[in-house]
């Protein structure tokens, strides 16, 4: 019977994590799967991961473990232990501090399979790596800012200038000069992939300085947005609930594609290190742009159009958004 548990804190060793522990070792001959978060599953990378082996447990009637908050000097003890463990799958995200200890552990397990958000390429035989593509509806939220914008400035709130940010806010930009050479594009690294309070300062100086529609790569853009009466997109989920009234869109990162694949491989003895980036674009459903929910009529039927037909053009292939994975200059 599937096993989904929940989180428990308890200690492993020395280590200070929220960790979901449970007896999935009694689960003889069912598949486990484990998954490993440097921050809290509330945000929203961790969160999306966390989402999709729910739901992938939930149908494939596995088990499923996690541990959330691993400090940098715990990750290797905490990899090493559900690798011990016999699970057959462990993910996370092995970003920055993660990266060199999962790496360094899969080594001592060439019969475990590993699948870690990364920048780097894969390590044979079992590390794959993934990363959350969703360049494709940033385009897009690009494309309805440029077309809204009464002001012809933006704003994006990100959190670190590394590759797959960079993509994100790179996209964004690309999308709103598609429809509008004349906008400008203010961007803001916070320098933290979780501080609402400075997300909000940078957003507040945005709106300051002319800026009426924010992408909002990171959590805290929202309360300056509300406050500010402009409008804003959500990052990796839907995030419509946070903030009703302002968020028009958000762009989309759906896990579930890879978490299925990787399972449905390992189950049929087909797994091998690989990049796992094909799961994460439109086409494959990996990504999306959120509905619009009660802020439709806000939208121009004109936009809507537009948005509809260049996402036409990506799933059929026609159109590829451009992959900018340097630093945008904030104008």
């Amino acid at each position: 019977m599937k096993k989904v548990l929940l989180i428990a804190l308890v200690g492993l060793m020395a280590a200070s994590f929220a960790f979901a522990g449970g007896d999935a070792e009694e689960a003889d001959g069912a598949f486990k799967m484990a998954a490993i978060f440097q921050t809290s599953i509330e945000e929203p990378w961790d969160g999306a991961i966390h989402e999709a082996a729910l739901k992938v447990a939930d149908e494939m009637d596995i088990t499923y473990e996690f541990a959330e908050n691993v400090k940098a000097a715990d990750f290797a003890k905490v990899v090493r232990e559900y690798s011990e463990r016999g699970f057959n799958l462990i993910v996370g995200d092995a970003f920055l501090a993660g990266e060199e200890p999962a790496r360094a552990v899969a080594k001592d397990y060439p019969d475990t399979a590993y699948a870690f958000g990364s920048e780097f390429d894969i390590q044979a035989p079992n590390f794959s790596v993934f990363d959350n593509w969703i360049h494709e509806p940033a385009y897009l939220s690009g494309i309805i800012a440029g077309m809204m914008t009464d002001t012809d400035v933006l704003g994006v709130v990100a959190a670190i200038p590394i590759p797959e940010v960079n993509r994100l806010v790179g996209a964004f930009k690309a999308g709103a000069l598609s429809v509008n050479p004349n906008v400008k594009v203010k961007v803001a690294m916070i320098g933290s992939w979780f501080d609402p309070p400075k997300a909000k300062e940078a957003a507040v100086a945005m709106i300051e300085a002319g800026a009426d529609l924010l992408y909002a790569e990171r959590f805290g853009v929202f309360e300056a947005a509300k406050e500010a009466g402009v409008y804003a997109f959500g990052n990796m989920s839907d995030q419509n609930a946070l903030a009703p009234g302002v968020v028009l869109t958000s762009c989309i990162w759906d896990m579930y594609p890879i978490i299925k694949y990787s399972v449905e491989s390992i189950q049929n003895g087909t797994w091998k290190a690989q990049n796992l980036k094909d799961w994460s674009m439109m086409a494959a459903g990996g990504s999306r742009l959120a509905p619009y929910h009660g802020l439709e009529s806000k939208i121009p039927a004109d936009v809507k159009t537009k948005v509809a037909e260049v996402q036409k053009q990506i799933l059929a292939g026609s159109f590829v958004v451009p992959v900018i994975e340097t630093p945008t200059v904030s104008d």
